[in-house]
């Protein structure tokens, strides 16, 4: 079992034929990940070979889809063709819809976020890794040959952390990490990956990675304390941030005690959550969970 991604998941490729498009589709075919089709205005009827197999380009998503049945697709678009490209995916009936590009503007990323929940489709992102279920499929930039099969189930705000913890625990394994992203408006939040893992039978714990700023990890300890069973360690980037200062690229900015690291980790504990102050002892935490299991 896996969350949203498993080996029979058909994906196509927005930007395909770009530098970053192609290089990333090469890292996901090798891994195995099915990707069947590319899309890139403009460039219908052409193909880009991987791996020795051609794979076709089509102008658009509907387009894709119709001939290959595909339904997630990964984004790789500049940012300001992310719209256009995550609305022709929606309009197209995929499904999930994972998108990479960073920078996006945010009134942009709230059109198309509310188009996807009018749709009912699952996004993923902008600004974010992707997600990956180890031995199934990959979609996005995560590095496959950090992942090992297990099951514990990761959850991120942040790209590097999410990389860290799956290096950490690789002897131990994961059934899907998800890397949500940290842009002011997301698609899938902390809340909708804690509960399709405590949904997914093949994991027995879970990882959530924070950072400081806005509110979504105290949101996320009130969900768990009423609805998640399994147990639950986290971590939260920034507790040497300084007060005031925007910090990375969350855009956060610390007013007092308001969105610390501190504070998140208070409201983190009071719902049963272990929370680690460094990624190592935040693995450790995992480890001790396991053991016990």
């Amino acid at each position: 079992m896996a969350i949203w991604l498993d080996h029979r998941s058909k994906v196509i490729v927005q930007g395909m034929t770009g530098s970053e498009g192609r290089k990333h589709t090469q890292r996901m075919v090798m891994y195995g990940t099915r990707v069947v089709a590319g899309v890139t205005p403009g460039k219908g009827g052409t193909s880009v070979t991987f791996e020795e197999d051609p794979i076709p380009v089509y102008n658009s998503v509907k387009e894709a889809r119709h001939a290959t049945g595909a339904t997630v697709s990964v984004i790789f678009v500049p940012a300001p063709f992310t719209k256009s490209a995550v609305m022709d995916a929606i309009e197209a009936g995929v499904e999930l819809i994972v998108c990479i590009t960073e920078g996006v503007p945010v009134r942009d990323t709230a059109e198309f976020f509310a188009a996807a929940q009018a749709a009912g489709v699952r996004l993923i992102g902008p600004n974010c890794p992707g997600l990956i279920s180890p031995g199934r499929s990959n979609v996005g930039i995560i590095p496959p040959n950090i992942a090992r099969s297990g099951h514990i189930g990761l959850v991120s705000k942040s790209g590097t952390l999410t990389y860290q913890m799956m290096f950490e625990l690789g002897d131990i394994g994961f059934s899907t990490a998800v890397g949500i992203g940290g842009d002011p408006i997301i698609g899938t939040t902390h809340i909708d990956c804690l509960q399709a893992f405590q949904d997914d039978p093949d994991t027995d714990a879970i990882i959530m990675i924070g950072e400081i700023g806005g509110d979504a990890e105290e949101r996320a300890a009130d969900y768990i304390r009423e609805h998640i069973t399994k147990p639950v360690v986290g971590y939260v980037a920034g507790f040497t941030a300084p007060v005031g200062r925007t910090m990375g690229h969350a855009g956060a900015i610390v007013s007092g005690s308001s969105g610390t690291a501190a504070a998140k980790k208070v409201a983190l504990e009071a719902a049963g959550v272990l929370v680690g102050r460094t990624p190592s002892e935040t693995a450790a935490l995992v480890r001790e969970v396991m053991r016990r299991g």
